[in-house]
């Protein structure tokens, strides 16, 4: 049994001051300035770490931009003067997709890579589009046996990147096939080539840098790879999108690069295969209503890999009605079940994976593993306020950061997201990662359930589902 695999994290504070999602309010003019006021009796010592910080500014507290909600300041107070409420700063947050909370959970984490934990509860909605509307099994969780994930219980995270044999055969002992070449990443990840506005050089170079310290690998273009120069290249994916068929320069070693998809796929590969035999080509290709045709195809042709990609939102690119990668991944893996030819490709999703639930999510629907992109912006401080894509100045300096800061960043997210992944694999029963691509039976689809409890008595939605 292979060693645990385990991410060494460290508490990095954020550069300038985040903005915190709850707040008191104090009505100061009807204050009796208790000596034992509630609020400098936190528990959690918020109110003295922001007002020693704050008060050559502006002498008392407004808002505690870290309250974690238990809101016993607000029951205690003797004269009923605090009152809870939501940041305004807070809301501005993210967009639609990647929201508030997911933004500043995301900030929690790179900074500390724990698990975050509210000490408000849960106070969302239990179901939504695309990845809210699946709900896991945890009925493994309350087993009484269970010694936790980080005790002696072994849960592997790894899964394998490229093609594997459909059939073996002996000749004395000796096996006939040569085996295909075949990488190994021990988080079911990998990093995604960022966006033009956010790869400033030390950006890109903390990418690269904490991909190598994890072991997963990072999706680079090659004018990008040329500005790092040499070094730290064993984890560097190239990612050639302009049609060319060579990795060139620097990246000749690469164990596995990636070409777009294009009428003339097939024989670029087999002209990249030409160059180096033993690396894996991936095939990127854009997610339509036709993406499973075209990946069953591809897989018939002997591609190893075929990277689906969807917007940044995790939806289709169709003009109408596009559907989330949650029915994508389903409909593809679907289809490469039914020719026979599952193991024969690895499947990677990109776009609209915001949290470590949807990258179990993904794989549960069909995917082998995912790539990240904005998650890793978001750890450096970003905001998505969209600024730099409107060729603004930029409120948090992306393009000054320092890289060690950033990759240690980086680096905690993922120490986040990999001990969430082992809390769900433990609580589900799964012992290894590649066992849940697929398992749609460990999972409850909201319409299904609705389906099954509603649909005799008021019949299909107006939706169709």
């Amino acid at each position: 049994m292979p060693a645990k695999f385990h991410i060494h994290t460290r508490l990095t504070p954020p550069r300038i001051r985040p903005e915190g999602k709850l707040g008191i309010v104090d009505w100061r003019e009807d204050c009796s300035s208790c000596k034992n006021c509630v609020k400098k009796g936190c528990v959690y010592g918020l109110y003295r770490d922001e007002a020693d910080a704050l008060r050559d500014e502006i002498g008392y507290l407004d808002y505690i931009y870290q309250c974690k909600g238990c809101l016993t300041c607000v029951q205690n107070c003797t004269k009923n003067i605090l009152t809870r409420v939501v940041n305004p700063e807070y809301e501005r947050l993210g967009d639609a997709y990647y929201t508030p909370d997911i933004v500043l959970t995301t900030w929690f984490q790179a900074e500390t890579g724990g698990v975050p934990v509210s000490g408000c509860g849960y106070g969302g909605p239990f179901s939504g589009e695309g990845f809210d509307s699946m709900w896991t099994d945890m009925s493994e969780i309350v087993r009484p046996t269970r010694d936790g994930i980080h005790g002696r219980e072994y849960i592997n995270t790894g899964v394998d990147i490229g093609r594997k044999l459909g059939r073996i055969s002996f000749d004395n002992g000796k096996l006939r096939e040569t085996p295909p070449p075949r990488l190994t990443s021990p988080l079911p990840l990998m990093f995604d080539n960022i966006e033009e506005r956010w790869a400033h050089p030390p950006v890109v170079s903390a990418l690269v840098n904490a991909a190598t310290e994890l072991g997963v690998f990072a999706l680079v273009s090659p004018d990008r790879i040329a500005k790092l120069g040499t070094g730290a290249t064993g984890q560097l994916v190239p990612l050639i999108t302009g049609g060319g068929t060579g990795s060139g320069g620097q990246c000749e070693q690469a164990a596995m690069i990636m070409i777009g998809d294009s009428d003339g796929v097939v024989e670029a590969v087999a002209a990249c295969k030409k160059e180096n035999a033993g690396r894996i080509v991936a095939v990127r290709l854009s997610a339509n209503k036709a993406a499973a045709q075209r990946v069953v195809w591809l897989a018939e042709q002997g591609i190893e890999v075929a990277n689906v990609v969807f917007d940044k939102h995790g939806r289709e690119h169709e003009p109408h009605q596009p559907r989330h990668m949650r029915d994508g991944l389903r409909e593809i893996h679907g289809a490469l079940v039914k020719a026979a030819i599952r193991d024969e490709i690895t499947l990677v999703a990109s776009g609209g994976i915001a949290l470590p639930e949807h990258m179990a999510k993904a794989i549960i629907c069909g995917a082998d593993l995912v790539t990240v992109d904005i998650p890793l912006v978001l750890a450096m401080d970003c905001r998505l306020c969209g600024e730099c894509e409107r060729d603004e100045q930029c409120a948090v300096d992306l393009a000054g950061i320092d890289a060690a800061y950033a990759k240690s960043r980086v680096v905690n997210l993922m120490g986040s997201w990999h001990s969430q992944l082992l809390e769900m694999l433990g609580a589900m029963g799964i012992r290894e990662a590649r066992r849940l691509r697929g398992e749609v039976g460990r999972c409850m689809f909201f319409e299904d359930l609705e389906r099954a409890a509603f649909g005799r008595i008021f019949g299909k939605r107006k939706d169709g589902k």
